[in-house]
């Protein structure tokens, strides 16, 4: 046990000495040493060297202390000019997605597809940031898209936040390497810490100290590859003129610490989520004395293995309760977490989620908030305004009582495949926020918790830290061109009615379309939130195209037609239900024809994007171990995590996704179904207990024992004729659908 400590001790130092000598200097880069016209070029040669060749950069001076970018066309050449790689790289998407019509995908693996002969810029360009602060990522983000990532998917990932200014990122990969190290100094076995960490997937909620011990333990493996992982993560991010932020003690301990320092405040916090005592976390007072020793050892070891940049991301009470509501006990474990920080790293800033003032809003009063708030000096704490599209928190906390926020789109939680989001009104708000909030406002951001597929929204957002001033018109009318690649009036069309219309929709947790939900009697799921007939109209002029030569519009081709057939789906499972009550054999039989139809095609549509795909999130998590053990941990988390997650969250994360739909959900309804079949012809109740018995098995089985699925072959169509072969087979449902007025 000693021995594998220290060989992983000595590992971790070597990744730390190669990461110093490979120029990740401690800190941030000291922007008189980055090479800011080399790394935009770099940046643009990643995503295709034919732009590379187009495209000269250079430095030009900040504007007024703002981040500023200029685009024009000089001879053959298109320059852009920034005052940092950032700003460069803004300026260099600016390009391609006006004048190129191009969409990045912040997929890996997606081809730029630039136009045979790259277009000059008709006019000088010159654009300004509105605020100093480009805020991404959620913590949850790490579960739900990201653990089992590699540096393919990173570096791109890294490019695309480049090109959409993102400045500040959440970067939380690799943590667990400089806990290892902290709690096997303070005496714990390699056993425990191991044990006291999740499995890969839900390492978001026991960083968040929601639980632990969940689907692990965490192997060593791990450990050292996200060690090397986050060194390059971070290597880049500041290279492209970022300040990645970096996690810090926020007071989460393991149980076992316990018997360690017995005379330590360690109190246990609420569970969370309906998970059980073994799962529960455990928070040290931040005024105990063992409370700054652990910073300290941790904030040490995480400089020398990743550098700082300052700025410290600490959510001591993430949806669980704190020891005490009492002011002054949250006015004190504020001041004494930000006075260990700064007894480490005197420059520390502290950012925040202000997720748990909407999340726990009943709690967390204005006199208790405030005095949680301002036990850090001001301008010391950024809030991050975590769901602004639904809830700005700073309209309900007088602008957070003078601490710096950021504002935030959520837009999607538990990577739910469903079209929804705020679009529209979120910039209007934006603009409010803007107008408003004077220098309190710093920023603007997303805090997502999946990727999904559809990436306009959160281009969008982050678009609005720019001075563009851009009418809704042109917004539309670039997006649909971009994802045509062309100038198309079809898909001009269609994306003003879904900008315009459908757009506005609250995301909301659970969202899923009916074929994704639990089967029960007589429950229809979540009621369409859209008009039927402005999505059933944003199809068929989708559909009108000549062609489909991009992967943007594959994925909104896929995006929409899947939204619609799995609402159609909602629309006959209340014709069965009802035809049973009423002991329609025939018309039961009919409908769940229908049902197990839809079905099949749903897993045959998103088959067309491999994001949109079982395999894809299976063989990211298989291919990532180095051992069978490993291997099967990992498939096993994925497994887990978009099915049956654990405690009462059951198809939180579900996906609408081609493998799942066929191995899974289709499972799932067929118990349903065979029920029905048999109460009608038995002629007794439905067994409600007997169905629900059944599928939980078949639940616990395709997680655990991990047989094999059928990947689909690819359609002997392409994504336009199978959309319209789509339309076509449903087209008297869907219209009868959407004229239905109690749908309106």
């Amino acid at each position: 046990m000693k021995k594998k400590k220290l060989l992983f001790r000595f590992a971790v130092l070597v990744a730390a000495m190669m990461c110093a000598l490979g120029a990740a200097a401690v800190g941030a880069p000291d922007s008189r040493l980055v090479d800011d016209v080399g790394q935009a070029k770099a940046l643009a040669s990643r995503l295709s060297p034919a732009l590379a060749a187009k495209v000269e950069f250079h430095q030009i001076d900040a504007e007024q202390g703002h981040d500023v970018f200029t685009l024009e066309s000089r001879g053959d050449k298109v320059v852009i000019g920034g005052n940092n790689a950032n700003s460069m790289a803004v300026g260099l998407n600016r390009y391609l997605n006006r004048y190129c019509k191009v969409t990045v995908s912040w997929y890996a693996g997606v081809p730029v597809q630039l136009p045979d002969a790259l277009p000059a810029v008709p006019a000088p360009e010159r654009v300004t940031a509105r605020v100093p602060q480009r805020f991404f990522l959620n913590y949850c983000t790490w579960g739900y898209t990201m653990p089992f990532w590699g540096w393919e998917q990173w570096e791109h990932f890294i490019d695309w936040m480049a090109l959409n200014g993102v400045n500040l990122p959440l970067a939380i990969t690799g943590q667990e390497a400089v806990w290892y190290i902290v709690w096997t100094s303070l005496g714990m076995s390699d056993e425990q810490v191991r044990n006291y960490f999740t499995g890969p997937a839900y390492l978001p909620w026991h960083r968040m100290a929601n639980i632990d011990g969940w689907c692990g333990p965490l192997p060593m493996e791990w450990l050292e590859g996200q060690t090397a992982l986050q060194q390059r993560i971070v290597e880049r991010e500041r290279a492209l003129n970022m300040r990645p932020v970096l996690p810090a003690f926020a007071g989460h301990v393991p149980g076992a610490l316990r018997d360690l320092f017995p005379e330590a405040d360690i109190q246990a916090l609420s569970t969370w989520a309906g998970f059980d005592e073994r799962y529960r976390t455990y928070f040290l007072n931040s005024e105990d004395p063992l409370y700054s020793r652990i910073q300290r050892m941790y904030l040490e070891e995480q400089t020398r293995l990743f550098g700082t940049d300052h700025i410290y991301g600490i959510d001591p009470f993430n949806e669980v309760d704190p020891p005490s509501f009492d002011p002054e006990y949250l006015n004190k474990v504020s001041r004494h977490i930000y006075e260990s920080l700064t007894a480490v790293d005197p420059e520390a800033e502290w950012l925040q989620m202000a997720w748990f003032l909407y999340y726990q809003r009943k709690d967390y009063t204005p006199e208790r908030t405030r005095a949680m708030l301002t036990g850090v000096p001001q301008g010391k704490m950024t809030m991050l305004d975590y769901y602004c599209e639904y809830k700005e928190m700073w309209r309900e906390h007088e602008g957070f009582y003078g601490q710096p926020f950021i504002w935030c789109y959520l837009g999607n939680f538990g990577g739910n495949t469903n079209v929804q989001g705020r679009v529209r009104e979120a910039g209007e708000r934006i603009e409010r926020a803007l107008q408003e909030c004077g220098g309190n406002l710093v920023g603007i951001g997303s805090t997502l918790e999946g990727l999904d597929v559809q990436q306009f929204p959160y281009e969008y957002i982050l678009e609005k830290a720019w001075d563009y001033g851009k009418t809704a018109e042109q917004v539309v009318n670039e997006l649909a061109d971009r994802h045509a690649g062309r100038e198309s009036q079809p898909a001009r069309l269609a994306w003003k009615l879904l900008y315009d219309s459908v757009l506005d929709i609250t995301p909301g947790n659970f969202a899923a379309p009916l074929p994704c939900s639990y089967p029960v009697l007589g429950k229809a799921g979540r009621p369409v939130k859209y008009n039927p007939r402005d999505l059933l109209a944003v199809w068929d002029m989708l559909l009108q195209q000549d062609s489909v030569t991009t992967d943007a519009m594959t994925i909104d081709l896929v995006w929409v037609g899947r939204q619609l057939l799995g609402d159609l789906f909602l629309i006959e499972k209340q014709q069965m239900d009802k035809a049973f009550e009423q002991g329609d054999s025939a018309a039961v039989h009919r409908h769940a024809s229908t049902l197990l139809e839809l079905m099949i095609d749903l897993d045959q549509l998103n088959n067309h994007h491999p994001q949109a795909s079982l395999d894809t999130w299976l063989r990211q998590a298989r291919e990532l171990g180095t051992t069978p053990e490993a291997k099967d941990l990992y498939e096993m988390n994925a497994r887990r995590l978009i099915t049956t997650w654990g405690g009462s969250l059951n198809d939180y994360a579900c996906r609408n996704w081609s493998g799942l739909l066929d191995a899974y959900y289709h499972s799932r309804w067929m118990f349903y179904i065979q029920e029905m079949f048999g109460a009608l012809y038995w002629q007794r109740p439905f067994n409600e207990q007997d169905v629900r018995e059944q599928m939980d098995t078949f639940q616990r089985e395709w997680v655990d024992i991990m047989r094999d699925y059928t990947k689909l072959e690819p359609s002997h169509l392409d994504i336009l004729a199978h959309s319209r072969q789509l339309r076509d087979k449903y087209r008297q449902q869907l219209d009868a659908w959407s004229r239905t007025p109690q749908q309106q």
